[in-house]
């Protein structure tokens, strides 16, 4: 049985020893609605390719793990109902049952390390949610850091989290955090979460080496790289935090629990801010798409054994 296979563009780079990055596609199949889902992924995919490097949007498709669609297939998710959001936990289950999901954080890291891929762009990660200590509602994005080596660019952990135990947890699994240009942690929508990051860096080639020596160390696990979302595009963490804690209310008060807590949540934020959240999220989607393509390039210079 294949494990995956390849578009027709990523084995073209393949071949050609063109750089690749990863991308989910949970945000087509649950981040927004169609055709606006569509007009992202392929906005996500145009940066990719114009900072250099060849997008692989994973998703699995009647029990086939896509790594990279074409453009026929992005538009038929895009419009697909009732798709399966995959991570760690259920990936298998929906291969070995002919099923179709859109992969996570954690389900695309899974993909990338089994195509080689090093460098993955996402939105947020998962994380620890607030209340956990009575919930242990905590994303399994966190522990697959810990163990897939796959550098992560991200705008941080998503702000609708616990901020502060998503990186103890991160710190006690040995992630490196690294922010990326400045010396606070980012918050998804806003620039700091008003905590010092652990790591800073300041270029996608030290970057690209930090995962190099990482790999020459034989240390598991990944890097999450959080890159703060486009000053122009911000919502600043003073307008955001009455709004987060009014959507947390709603979600206790109609008992969201699990898997459908974050989605919950990103559209009550949405509703709540009038679609600033949204014009966000796309905002700093893009501008980790195109870093994440550094950092694939400055890999990729460094030969295949990097």
């Amino acid at each position: 049985m294949t494990q995956f296979t390849l578009s027709p563009a990523v084995a073209a780079a393949r071949a050609n020893g063109t750089p690749i990055v990863a991308l989910e596609s949970t945000i087509i199949t649950h981040g927004m609605p169609y055709p606006q889902n569509l007009d992202v992924a392929r906005e996500v995919e145009a940066d990719v390719r114009s900072a250099g490097a060849e997008p692989a949007t994973m998703a699995v498709l009647d029990g086939t793990l896509h790594v990279g669609l074409t453009d026929d297939q992005l538009e038929t998710l895009a419009q697909a109902k009732k798709v399966a959001k995959l991570s760690r936990a259920d990936m298998a289950a929906c291969m070995a049952t002919g099923g179709t999901g859109a992969t996570t954080v954690a389900a695309t890291m899974i993909a990338a390390r089994i195509a080689s891929i090093d460098v993955f762009a996402t939105g947020g990660i998962g994380g620890v949610h607030k209340g956990a200590e009575g919930t242990f509602d905590i994303s399994a994005d966190l522990l697959e850091l810990a163990q897939t080596p796959v550098t992560v660019v991200a705008a941080g952990a998503k702000a609708i989290l616990d901020i502060p135990k998503t990186l103890e947890v991160l710190e006690t699994q040995g992630v490196p955090v690294i922010a990326f240009g400045q010396d606070d942690m980012p918050a998804f929508w806003s620039r700091s979460a008003g905590i010092k990051a652990p790591l800073r860096m300041d270029s996608a080639d030290a970057i690209a080496q930090a995962h190099a020596m990482r790999r020459t160390l034989g240390i598991p696990g990944g890097q999450l790289v959080a890159n703060p979302i486009p000053a122009e595009a911000e919502i600043d963490r003073a307008t955001l935090a009455p709004i987060i804690a009014q959507a947390t209310r709603d979600a206790q008060t109609h008992s969201i629990t699990g898997k459908g807590v974050t989605p919950y949540l990103l559209q009550r934020i949405f509703e709540l801010t009038e679609g600033r959240s949204l014009a966000a999220n796309i905002a700093l989607v893009r501008h980790n798409a195109q870093l994440a393509a550094e950092i694939a390039k400055h890999l990729s210079n460094q030969g295949p054994n990097a």
